[in-house]
């Protein structure tokens, strides 16, 4: 049966992708935005807020990427018409990366401040991190195995449960951040930074319940382990090996930027606190057509649908530059209004508004990078995408970075870094999808 490349068929995994992406950082938006506005000590809270977000990101992404690699195998099985030879390897995949992450938690904890004094916290700032951390951070594994199944589904060509859930999260947790942090009079004491983290973790525990039931009740996989192990978890583990190194170079780009702002004053890390969750929000709202072209590329390529795949392309990149375009028109119509979402603090806002304007012209270029970047991952390029960002972060990011710091560019020189970093992944990826699959689409 022929595969239909068209506005419904990549709208129909896209717009529910799209949903289910923005999850975790509307998740981290909420916590900024209500930390942002504590009346006691909020500049510190804001700022202990994007330290940890930062950091806990940087777990996530890194030992999150069997999601991607989990998805790639299923979708191309799916497309080779072989899913009933691939039922067992999801639970292997997850059973080993949930051990994983519990020991990676474990050996955090004793080291945190360590770790945070990395990030240049101190005094105050410091001492919210880790009250902040000591609470979230027992979400992580709970994450992980969600973002697990999210993959599962996503190589079954469904994105409808992992939006429902995500729906489900967000909402409790923006009512819970209300509740806990601010308290509610003769009820609840306001618990301000720490209600925020015990928000987060409670929403994260309700939605890997509700994934793991919608997995048994609504899929034939299985998440007993069974042996021998599968003949895929090797690639599986290379897969996620690949994207586990890329995932190191990503936030190593991501922590050194958290690390200048915070050297240059707790008005210039709460103001790129709140830019890096604007850039994040818009990103995954970007990559709900690279989840679509990550979940429809790796069935095509299953397939050997050639010609599917290269329209895939053309389609999923015009209509993420659409999207990046309209969320670059509504940032420029409400500027001022956004800033003032996540913080009342005068020195802060204007710090802000001296750089969003970088963030938002980025946005069209930064859609393409994403979309390839989920493409890629279907298509099973993961030793491709590590190197991308290898040679993005280190040869483009990292040097533009410090060229900023011995100028004096301050805060825009973080932001010119980004906007470096993004136009190097981008222009690579379209670059190397030309070069792959056109001799092959003028074959067929």
């Amino acid at each position: 049966m022929k595969n239909k490349i068209n506005f419904k068929s990549i709208n129909n995994l896209a717009l529910p992708a799209t949903i289910a992406g923005i999850a975790e950082p509307i998740l981290s938006i909420t916590d900024t935005a209500i930390v942002g506005n504590i009346p006691e000590n909020g500049l510190e809270s804001l700022a202990a807020a994007g330290i940890v977000g930062s950091f806990l990101s940087m777990m996530i992404w890194v030992l999150g990427q069997t999601r991607s690699a989990i998805s790639a195998i299923i979708s191309q099985y799916l497309g080779a018409g072989k899913i009933e030879e691939v039922k067992n390897l999801p639970a292997q995949a997850i059973f080993f990366n949930l051990g994983l992450s519990v020991v990676v938690l474990l050996s955090t904890i004793f080291i945190i401040e360590d770790i945070f004094r990395l990030f240049e916290a101190t005094g105050k700032i410091l001492e919210y991190c880790v009250s902040y951390y000591s609470i979230r951070v027992w979400g992580f594994p709970l994450t992980l195995f969600t973002f697990a199944v999210f993959g599962i589904f996503r190589g079954l060509q469904n994105t409808f449960w992992p939006m429902l859930v995500a729906i489900i999260g967000a909402i409790l947790n923006i009512v819970l951040d209300f509740i806990l942090v601010y308290g509610i009079e003769g009820l609840i004491s306001p618990l301000y930074l720490e209600g925020a983290a015990w928000a987060s973790l409670i929403s994260q525990g309700v939605m890997a319940l509700i994934v793991f039931v919608l997995l048994i009740k609504k899929t034939n996989i299985s998440l007993k382990i069974t042996f021998p192990l599968h003949e895929e978890l090797g690639r599986l583990a290379l897969m996620s090996l690949n994207l586990f190194v890329r995932a190191l170079a990503l936030n190593v780009a991501l922590i050194l930027a958290v690390r200048e702002a915070t050297s240059l004053g707790d008005q210039y890390i709460g103001a790129h606190t709140i830019a890096t969750n604007i850039w994040l929000f818009a990103a995954f709202f970007i990559d709900g057509y690279g989840a679509a072209g990550n979940i429809m590329g790796g069935k095509l390529l299953g397939a050997k649908d050639y010609n599917g795949l290269w329209k895939l392309a053309k389609k999923t990149m015009l209509y993420g530059v659409l999207v990046s375009m309209v969320l670059m028109i509504l940032g420029f119509v409400f500027y001022h209004p956004i800033g003032r979402l996540f913080s009342q603090e005068t020195i802060v806002l204007q710090t802000f508004y001296s750089i969003f304007f970088i963030l938002l012209l980025g946005l069209p270029m930064n859609s393409i990078a994403f979309v390839f970047d989920g493409l890629f991952k279907g298509l099973g390029e993961m030793k491709y995408l590590r190197n991308v960002l290898l040679s993005a972060s280190f040869l483009g990011f990292i040097p533009v970075l410090y060229l900023g710091k011995y100028f004096g560019w301050g805060i825009y020189g973080i932001w010119m870094a980004f906007t470096v970093w993004m136009l190097i992944r981008g222009g690579a990826l379209v670059w190397k999808f030309r070069r792959k699959f056109r001799p092959l689409l003028q074959k067929t």
